[in-house]
């Protein structure tokens, strides 16, 4: 069923039915959408229609303040915007249809596990625990977006190998994501804002070809 052909409660309740607790944030009265639910959603759906992209920011900082993944439903003619300008982890162009919708949602939710045994990735000042998806760097905890993470985990495991944007996006994103390289690039952009400055350059760009962790020595 195509998603847009559903009022919002069949979409939530469909979720539901396939084991994603689900809330679809559509306008500025749903910033304090935790005040209207009883438990924390596993997934926040944003509708982006035509909101403005500074309300859509706010919408997007609360989720992220929550620790709650976020999915935007995106009109195709506003994938490139949305894809540059939210924090977003992944989304969705309409339209499409509930099976698509509730993969990606588990996938998310995947991520999102933390049950496994504890595993952490020492390179050089940098720490991955991939049970509990913190990165600390210097010391210093850093907050990143559960792509970002997947994107650091990928090149840091792997310092000095030399990723291109195609290998990135199929790796990070999987081989259906809708959306192309420059996805890979906003995300790098992200990424080194928050874990480099004027002294640390960890993340190097291969001119025309990718991206990779500088040949740092990683830890056992």
């Amino acid at each position: 069923m195509i998603i847009e052909e559903m009022p919002q409660w069949h979409f939530i309740s469909l979720l539901r039915e396939s084991g994603v607790e689900a809330i679809v944030i559509a306008n500025e009265r749903d910033v304090d959408f935790q005040n209207n639910v009883k438990t924390t959603p596993d997934i926040a759906f944003l509708e982006v229609a035509s909101t403005r992209i500074l309300i859509l920011s706010e919408l997007v900082e609360r989720c992220i303040r929550l620790n709650i993944p976020i999915i935007a439903l995106v009109p195709k003619t506003r994938v490139a915007e949305i894809v540059e300008a939210l924090d977003v982890d992944d989304f969705v162009v309409y339209p499409s249809d509930i099976t698509e919708i509730v993969a990606r949602s588990k996938k998310l939710m995947k991520g999102s596990d933390i049950s496994s045994e504890p595993d952490v990735i020492r390179v050089g000042e940098l720490l991955i625990n991939e049970t509990n998806y913190e990165v600390s760097l210097r010391g210093r905890r850093i907050s990143l977006r559960f792509k970002e993470y997947e994107l650091l985990r990928l090149l840091a495991s792997n310092t000095g190998r030399v990723f291109t944007r195609e290998g990135l996006l199929n790796q990070v994103w999987g081989y259906d994501y809708f959306g192309g390289t420059r996805t890979v690039d906003v995300h790098i952009r992200r990424l080194r804002s928050k874990i480099e400055d004027v002294d640390h350059s960890l993340i190097e760009t291969i001119w025309n070809v990718g991206y990779r962790y500088r040949n740092i020595k990683k830890e056992p």
